[in-house]
């Protein structure tokens, strides 16, 4: 009797997972100026970003494709996938990550940010819909949000925000 299953046959589509996976060629921050629809953007420099905090109006996208498998790669060259939590920030160095909290109902969520955008007034980021059903918005496709800076870098080059710490109540 032939065998009509054998894990072999899943060895070539396991590589292709694993290596679209991977990050992009970038070393330490991604800060250079760019130009989109004729605006020009300078992102924050690290030291500046280390203690960004602001409030505004957060949205979610979708790249997805047929079933949703086929995505688009990031600004820092790394696949975009249904299942991760993720962002897109016009002027923060990427990567780094950052606290979203929906001031509408109160939740928030960590994660990172490695693209840019959005490119629509009034919006300050824009979300994974993973991310954005876990904030609870996924339904209403915006929210009011406040955005916190935890870190800036990966590995070697990552540097922690400072948060001020007083026994003061003013």
């Amino acid at each position: 009797m032939k065998k009509l299953f054998s894990p072999l046959l899943f060895l070539p589509l396991l590589a292709l997972l694993l290596v679209s996976c991977g990050g992009g060629d970038y070393k330490g921050y991604q800060t250079r100026s760019y130009t989109i629809r004729g605006q020009h953007y300078q992102p924050l420099s690290v030291e500046q970003a280390l203690t960004y905090r602001e409030r505004g109006i957060a949205s979610w996208y979708d790249e997805s494709s047929f079933l949703g498998l086929k995505r688009g790669n990031t600004s820092l060259g790394e696949k975009v996938m249904p299942w991760h939590i993720s962002a897109a920030h016009k002027t923060l160095p990427l990567p780094c990550v950052v606290k979203v909290t929906n001031l509408k109902n109160g939740k928030s969520l960590k994660m990172r940010v490695n693209d840019r955008g959005p490119f629509i007034a009034g919006r300050i980021i824009d979300v994974t819909p993973r991310a954005a059903r876990k904030l609870g918005f996924a339904d209403q496709g915006l929210t009011d949000c406040e955005v916190e800076v935890i870190s800036i870098g990966d590995g070697k080059y990552k540097r922690k925000a400072k948060r001020g710490f007083s026994l003061w109540p003013f």
